[in-house]
């Protein structure tokens, strides 16, 4: 009986044996190798503050000014003189050039006073800003520094879904952390990122990885650690990264202009639902239906026209909505492009000249402050811009404003880029929308509990989207 129970552990324990080193990768070599190229990076920025030292980021027209006034009021003889706070955040990076390049998340350094990278040798350097892009949210900066150790580029194209990756970078502050897992997805469209085709991965990415590089098994760097998915905060076994293609693609025109061109060809569009599909009498379930075109936009001198259906653009298939801005984005500003379009029951092919998108201006290469656009997202977390008269004659509205960007609370009332506000109602009293400056104080003349309404424009159809409370 002994003799049978000690073959039995010693079959087990070899099949054991057997399955992790069939079934399990070493990443020990690729850690070694590569590790040396990711680096940490600490911004600091500095933040305007006043009422007894408190930091204050708000300004006098934000309806927090008037809580803290409230609730910590000025002592009599003392004036509220403002005082400076330092404030600080952390990120990873990783070395693309033995020369001091660096790729990171826009989002880890942005609104930086000061930038310093701290490699694995422990050797620190203050890193200049080459640019920035918030579209992709890659930045390229760079150090002083020589004969540094840098990565190599991988294919994201040739990733497997189940593939296993790693990751590597500085949760929570701690350098050089190691997390691996599998490829979970490819090609995930988010809310907000139009530009992004993710990689979804199941890597523990935590705050302080954002930035840093996504391996595969060969030591490639195949993506830049983005996002995570979570209703806590922390990892919940879904997390997004930029493939290094678009990273690339980026950072080469960051290096060479300091910003980035993206093309455009002004249509409005929504996705191809099974419906939609039957109704049109498309084949099968795909392309990018238009509901509505720029006057006098690229689109709508190749001959557009709203309820026409985007099949091909440049050759490359719109299996999705999500797919045209993406492709369209890609393309040099100038260029002539082949389109295909289903229109009354059949194909169409037309020719269109892409446009060029209108970018923010990119942070400077001094390494100091970056100024954040003028225009900033609202309290309900819209990015909002006027109209011209040409623009609102072509709609047919007399008033309205165009959503540019939608964040937070407002991505759960089904806004969306491009939809127009044209009024807002409040306890049964409906306000025309004007202008950006007009609605921003309405929304902030509002409790946090208000119910509104808002009346929207998108495409040829207008709706009424309520919302039920602010942040």
């Amino acid at each position: 009986m002994k003799q049978i129970f000690t073959a039995l552990f010693l079959l087990f324990f070899s099949f054991t044996a057997q399955s992790q080193s069939a079934g399990l990768p070493d990443f020990t070599d690729l850690v070694e190798k590569q590790g040396t190229a990711v680096v940490n990076i600490s911004t600091t920025q500095i933040v305007r503050g006043n009422f007894r030292g408190m930091p204050f980021p708000f300004d006098d027209d934000d309806p927090m000014s008037e809580f803290f006034r409230r609730f910590f009021p000025q002592q009599p003889g003392k004036p509220s003189t403002p005082r400076e706070f330092e404030t600080h955040s952390l990120g990873s990076g990783f070395i693309i050039s033995a020369d001091g390049y660096i790729l990171t998340n826009a989002h880890v350094i942005d609104s930086a006073d000061e930038i310093l990278v701290r490699l694995t040798d422990k050797r620190e350097f203050k890193a200049n800003v080459i640019g920035s892009d918030r579209r992709t949210d890659v930045a390229l900066i760079k150090i002083e520094a020589k004969n540094l150790p840098a990565v190599t580029f991988g294919n994201p194209e040739s990733l497997r879904v189940g593939e296993w990756v790693v990751a590597i970078g500085s949760p929570f502050g701690f350098d050089n952390s190691v997390t691996a897992g599998i490829v979970s997805a490819k090609g995930r469209s988010l809310s907000q990122e139009n530009y992004v085709p993710f990689i979804q991965t199941d890597v523990a990415v935590n705050p302080g990885n954002s930035g840093g590089p996504l391996f595969n098994l060969k030591g490639e760097v195949i993506g830049i650690n983005s996002q995570i998915y979570s209703r806590s905060g922390g990892f919940m076994g879904i997390s997004f990264a930029i493939p290094i293609d678009v990273a690339l693609d980026i950072q080469t025109q960051l290096r060479a202009k300091g910003k980035v061109t993206r093309g455009r060809i002004g249509v409005i569009i929504q996705e191809v639902s099974k419906d939609l599909a039957e109704t049109f009498g498309l084949p099968k379930v795909q392309g990018a239906i238009v509901n509505d075109v720029e006057k006098g936009g690229p689109a709508h001198k190749a001959g557009v026209e709203p309820g026409d259906v985007i099949l091909k653009f440049d050759n490359k298939t719109i299996g999705s909505s999500a797919d045209l801005p993406r492709i369209v984005a890609a393309i040099r500003p100038g260029t002539k492009v082949a389109m295909q379009i289903w229109r009354n029951g059949g194909m169409k092919d037309l020719t269109v000249v892409v446009g060029e998108i209108r970018e923010e201006k990119s942070p400077s290469t001094n390494g100091k402050k970056q100024k954040p656009p003028e225009q900033a997202s609202n309290r309900l977390g819209l990015i909002v811009s006027e109209l011209t008269e040409d623009r609102k004659r072509a709609l047919e509205i007399k008033s309205g404003l165009m959503v540019e960007e939608v964040r937070g609370n407002a991505a759960r009332v089904d806004l969306r880029p491009g939809d127009i506000i044209l009024s807002i109602m409040v306890r049964g009293e409906s306000t025309d929308v004007k202008s950006v400056e007009q609605f921003n104080k309405l929304l902030n003349r509002l409790d946090k509990s208000a119910s509104f309404t808002l009346l929207v424009k998108r495409g040829e159809m207008r709706h009424f989207i309520t919302v039920k409370g602010l942040p």
